[in-house]
């Protein structure tokens, strides 16, 4: 099945095995993962990953997010210490990106890691994905399947609005179970580490293992989701809201109910979940605005804020 020229295709044993035709071939496909979905594209082509970056009209200093089935694969392509290995013991497969040094003369695209000596690599958990590693054998770069610097999809309809026509096929295995792009962590030469990006895995979870962060300021931009303004709607989004106005569309939480809600009962994961589909609702609704209500700095709750900040910048 195809919409607007864009292949629609199952999560069964020939959809993984056209998805992977495809990627072998050097084309786009839009992959669910237990984040949001992923425009994949193999890794070590310059031509697929211009792709991504020409589909998504990414900027091209933002590095791309690697993903692999195996942890064979990641060492091939990055220097891991003792640190990496007990994060990825602890953590893979799953929502935790680690930003680590590149190994020379890999074979990765120079536009995947945007010209700097580190690569971000992810092991994800979603079945679809894991067998679409193992089909293709490839580490295929996946950043999220939407225009870049708009929302994440968190399930198919998402990708075929904003990026149907422009890629090869979406591989549709219903709603992201999580629904929030990946904690990033990057492990530095001095022995420090720092949260890039913070996402399901909470920080305080990684630091029980490492220690403390240590947050420096770097020039570059050195993984996915770090422009100011980012996950935007395409409309002005005011946070904390306790009401809605009557121009905007109203995203609640807890007890504060809205057009769309994140969760009635004030949980977190589940607002995490749902948060960017109620973003695509608002950004399609008649309302000029969006108005969401406050959403507690606890746990994930840290994650959602972030992405609710760079929406409304």
């Amino acid at each position: 099945m195809q919409k607007s020229g864009t292949e629609l295709l199952t999560v069964d044993a020939p959809g993984i095995a056209r998805a992977a035709t495809l990627l072998r071939e050097g084309r786009l496909v839009a992959v669910p993962t237990e984040t949001v979905y992923g425009l994949a594209a193999r890794a070590d082509s310059d031509a697929a990953v211009a792709g991504i970056y020409r589909a998504k009209g990414r900027p091209d200093f933002n590095p791309l997010i690697v993903h692999v089935a195996q942890l064979e694969i990641a060492e091939k392509l990055a220097v891991f210490d003792s640190r990496a290995h007990d994060l990825a013991a602890r953590f893979w497969p799953g929502p935790l990106t680690l930003v680590l040094p590149l190994r020379g003369g890999v074979s990765i695209a120079p536009a995947v890691t945007a010209g700097l000596p580190t690569i971000a690599l992810r092991m994800p958990a979603h079945p679809a994905m894991r067998a679409l590693l193992i089909e293709t054998g490839l580490p295929l770069a996946a950043p999220s399947a939407n225009r870049s610097g708009g929302i994440s999809p968190t399930e198919a309809g998402h990708v075929v609005a904003s990026l149907g026509g422009r890629i090869d096929a979406v591989l549709d295995g219903g709603p992201c179970e999580q629904g929030l792009e990946s904690t990033i962590v990057a492990l530095r030469n001095d022995g420090t580490w720092q949260l890039l990006r913070p996402g399901p895995f909470e920080e305080s979870r990684i630091s029980d293992i490492l220690g403390p962060s240590h947050d420096v300021t770097l020039a570059k931009i050195e993984a996915p989701g770090q422009l100011a303004q980012h996950y935007a709607p395409g409309k002005p989004v005011r946070l904390d809201a306790m009401q809605a106005a009557p121009d905007e569309f109203m995203i609640g939480f807890g007890d504060i109910a809205g057009d769309c809600t994140l969760s009635a009962s004030g949980d977190l994961a589940e607002a995490a979940a749902r948060l960017y589909a109620c973003l695509h609702l608002g950004a399609s609704a008649s309302q000029p605005r969006i108005a969401i209500a406050p959403i507690p700095m606890d746990g994930i709750g840290t994650a959602i804020r972030d992405r609710l900040a760079r929406a409304a910048a």
